[in-house]
């Protein structure tokens, strides 16, 4: 039996506010698979994994992530879908006013998880994964940039996803932090047979990390050809 598409959209068009971004999408991963998302500001990178999410309504065409059907998704099942998913963002997005430890107990607290010592040993496993066990009583504006983005990785892993979208994950990090951090999220890739779906504007990574790469153009996602991946990017 073929294993079944962690990703799959066919004929799918993406819409942002009543605007057509990206139109009659056939695009497909595979679990364990890691692959870019690249293509020019307001190409519709983030419009797309906005819709893998659930934070955009698939309005027309086939779709399913992790299992999920986007097209019948309801209000009430995008905290199912969300469980089935990490996400990463470039901002980082953690809550300010609380402790590393304290972003993730939220988080699973929020995601149905009730026992203590469960959580607790949770949270010192992904923190432990990202190489930042000794940080977790610190505040977020106690770490570098690239010791948050370790964080909002390590809350990304919480709930055991079947697929991480990341959306431009290096974007705020310096050249050498970037490298470490793409070193991170391949390396856990492979370790938890990890589905990775990354936009990114950094093709200095593509190279030291190639992997199959997705383009957004001309309103269409394309498989980029090698050979023609940094033209007019």
């Amino acid at each position: 039996m073929a294993e079944q598409a962690i990703i799959k959209l066919r004929n799918a068009d993406v819409y942002q506010r009543n605007f057509l971004v990206l139109n009659e999408v056939d695009f497909e991963m595979q679990a364990g698979e890691f692959a870019y998302l690249i293509g020019k500001t307001g190409s519709g990178k983030s419009s797309l994994l906005k819709i893998l999410y659930g934070d955009l309504p698939l309005q027309s065409g086939e779709g399913t992530v992790a299992g999920i059907d986007l097209v019948n998704l309801t209000t009430s099942r995008i905290p199912h879908l969300r469980r089935k998913l990490g996400i990463v963002f470039q901002d980082f997005q953690l809550l300010t006013d609380r402790t590393i430890e304290k972003n993730l107990q939220f988080v699973l607290k929020a995601t149905g998880w009730k026992t203590r010592s469960e959580i607790d040993h949770r949270i010192d496993q992904v923190l432990d994964s990202v190489n930042m066990a000794t940080k977790k009583h610190k505040m977020p504006h106690q770490l570098s940039g690239g010791e948050q983005q370790r964080v909002a990785i390590a809350r990304a892993l919480l709930n055991h996803p079947e697929l991480i979208l990341a959306d431009e994950p290096t974007g705020n990090l310096d050249p050498e932090t970037s490298h470490e951090i793409m070193t991170l999220i391949r390396r856990l890739s492979a370790e938890n047979n990890m589905a990775v779906l990354m936009a990114t504007h950094d093709y200095s990574l593509i190279r030291k990390f190639p992997s199959k790469t997705f383009r957004c153009e001309n309103a269409k996602v394309v498989i980029a050809e090698s050979q023609a991946l940094f033209i007019n990017s």
